[in-house]
């Protein structure tokens, strides 16, 4: 049988969400915890990979087990014993062909910047100390929507099979007076994109890039030509959808 589980965690703690062999991860968490409570070790595939520091609102993965269960109660118990910093949202059996991550039809990612010295959003907002030029930020990530080779956004040395992608949103939105929010959606993202977008896309902010440059790092498909990448402490996994 196999099972969904929709979460959600604080990534200060972790590096990123993939088991690595000498650092602790959320994948790592997961399956210490399933592992304790089927007395068995069980291994989970995510729906994708997140960095070093990110977040996540909705993240998904699934499992495989010849037990059965009653996933309210077992989503209960899986809560009791994770880290306080991760929160399963609900288990769901599914079918076997059902795949965190191949059966995922979107993701949708958050980043939050602002002006206002705030002690309490410190965590999880990229402070700037300079205004932006928000209609020239979105003039430019209307241009990713008709782009799909995003090499210029990707960290060198990453093992994609291919750089192509299909954002299908990308938009500044004002929360308040000091606050923006980056959201940005796609099928797919390669490793370090949205935060490569939104260090560019700050540039453009500051008029120290034009749309004509936006568009030529674009074509260039070299991270050379981009904007650095702003700190992963301020990005969301907002949610991943399915079918």
């Amino acid at each position: 049988m196999r099972y969904a589980i929709f979460f959600a965690y604080d990534g200060t703690a972790y590096h990123g969400w993939q088991t690595q062999p000498d650092a602790i991860t959320v994948q790592q968490r997961m399956e210490e915890a399933l592992s304790l409570l089927l007395r068995t070790k069980i291994s989970v595939v995510g729906a994708g990979r997140t960095d070093t520091g990110v977040h996540a609102r909705q993240m998904a993965c699934h499992f495989d087990t010849d037990t059965p269960l009653d996933c309210h109660q077992f989503a209960r118990r899986l809560n009791a014993i994770l880290p306080p910093d991760i929160a399963i949202h609900h288990i769901d059996e599914v079918s076997p062909q059902w795949h965190a991550r191949f059966s995922a039809t979107s993701r949708t990612y958050h980043y939050y910047i602002t002006t206002r010295k705030d002690p309490f959003n410190r965590p999880y907002t990229l402070r700037l100390y300079f205004d932006l030029d928000v209609e020239m930020m979105n003039k430019a990530a209307d241009l990713l929507l008709t782009h799909t080779d995003f090499g210029c956004f990707c960290k060198s040395h990453s093992d994609n099979k291919t750089n192509i992608c299909h954002v299908t949103h990308a938009r500044w939105h004002r929360q308040d007076n000091d606050t923006l929010c980056f959201v940005v959606t796609a099928n797919r993202f390669l490793r370090n994109m949205v935060r490569a977008i939104v260090g560019t896309l700050i540039e453009v902010g500051k008029h120290r890039m034009t749309l004509e440059q936006f568009q030529a790092v674009l074509d260039s498909g070299r991270r050379t030509q981009a904007g650095e990448s702003v700190p992963a402490h301020a990005l969301f996994l907002e949610k991943v959808e399915y079918q």
